[in-house]
C-alpha cells in the first residue's frame, strides 16, 4: 500500500470504528456491547494500518549463488 491509500483507509477505519464506539452511548443501552465487538477491532486495525510505515519498505531479492 502506498502512503495515500494507507491513510485514506486508515482514517475511514479509525472514523469507523470511533463511531461504533460512542454510538450506542447516544442510543439505547442493550446495544452497547453488539456495537463494540464490531467498533473496537475495527479501531485497532486502523490505527495498525496507519502508523505501520515497515511495509512501505521494500525488500531486496537475495539470489541463491551457485
Amino acid at each position: 500500500m502506498n502512503i495515500v491509500s494507507r491513510t485514506i483507509a486508515g482514517a475511514v477505519m479509525v472514523f469507523a470504528g470511533a463511531v461504533l464506539i460512542i454510538l450506542p452511548f447516544f442510543l439505547s443501552e442493550n446495544s452497547i456491547f453488539f456495537t463494540w465487538i464490531y467498533g473496537i477491532p475495527i479501531f485497532v486495525i486502523g490505527l495498525f494500518i496507519l502508523f505501520n510505515k515497515k511495509e512501505d519498505e521494500i525488500e531486496k531479492i537475495k539470489f541463491k549463488q551457485k
